[in-house]
């Protein structure tokens, strides 16, 4: 009787922990296998035939910030070049209350649409000490070629938090130098190590609908699709502001952003 007892009993605890944890059924299986990665469908592409516009411009309420006079002469070579007087650009209020130098673009409302990125580069260049344009718009992997027309040593230095930051010695005579941002990043501050008033702004976007104001602080984005969009307008000492816009075939429609005095 004990050498029975001998084989039941391990028999019975071996069938016991089968039924408790054997194998898995074929829905327990399914359940726990790691579900398939759907790819997101393809952007429809654009028909020209029905895209539109956002047009407008950026106006400025209260008092004008007094100029502020930028001082060059330590630098000889630098105050050859610029016979007119400079002032600072970080608030540029038009003859009609508008503003310079604002940078608009489109956040949302392209989906998951893909552009390409421009084969023409965009030029910056550094001209009687300063920074032409102020500020200025390019693709996240667009090239931007950089011009030392001075004869002076020139330093640019870009500041960003998403893309890599860099610092490059350009002396005069030098060939262009050729750069990218490879991320999306509104906006980028450049400045110069040599001459520390110089200073610039780029916002690196990932699709073509951008524009900075002019001296009549108007912008346009054409060539935008149908649909709902996030309008972005970035100032440089008063911030950002947004503004929800929707487009139908082949419409244009206008928009106004307004900037206070501080």
């Amino acid at each position: 009787m004990r050498s029975t007892l001998n084989w039941i009993v391990p028999l019975a605890l071996a069938l016991s922990l089968t039924a408790c944890g054997g194998s898995k059924t074929a829905t327990e299986e399914k359940s726990a296998a790691p579900a398939a990665s759907t790819a997101a469908p393809a952007a429809a592409p654009i028909d020209q035939a029905t895209v539109g516009e956002v047009t407008g411009t950026v106006a400025f309420e209260g008092t004008a910030p007094a100029k502020q006079r930028i001082h060059m002469e330590a630098v000889p070579a630098c105050t050859q070049a610029s016979k007119e007087p400079m002032f600072a650009e970080d608030v540029v209020v038009n003859d009609n209350k508008t503003l310079k130098y604002v940078f608009v673009y489109v956040k949302d409302g392209l989906g998951n649409r893909t552009f390409p990125t421009p084969s023409e580069p965009v030029a910056l260049d550094q001209r009687g000490c300063w920074y032409h344009p102020h500020v200025f718009g390019v693709m996240a992997g667009q090239k931007l070629d950089i011009k030392n027309s001075d004869p002076t040593n020139h330093n640019i230095h870009p500041m960003p938090t998403q893309n890599r930051e860099w610092n490059q010695s350009q002396p005069p005579g030098a060939a262009d130098l050729m750069q990218e941002f490879p991320r999306p990043e509104v906006m980028v501050p450049i400045k110069c190590n040599v001459h520390p008033w110089m200073k610039a702004y780029a916002g690196v976007v990932s699709n073509p609908f951008y524009a900075v104001t002019d001296d009549k602080g108007a912008f346009s984005l054409k060539g935008l699709p149908p649909g709902d969009y996030t309008v972005v307008a970035w100032q440089e000492k008063y911030g950002t502001q947004e503004q929800k816009v929707t487009i139908g075939p082949k419409e244009s429609k206008a928009v106004t952003f307004t900037f206070k005095a501080s």
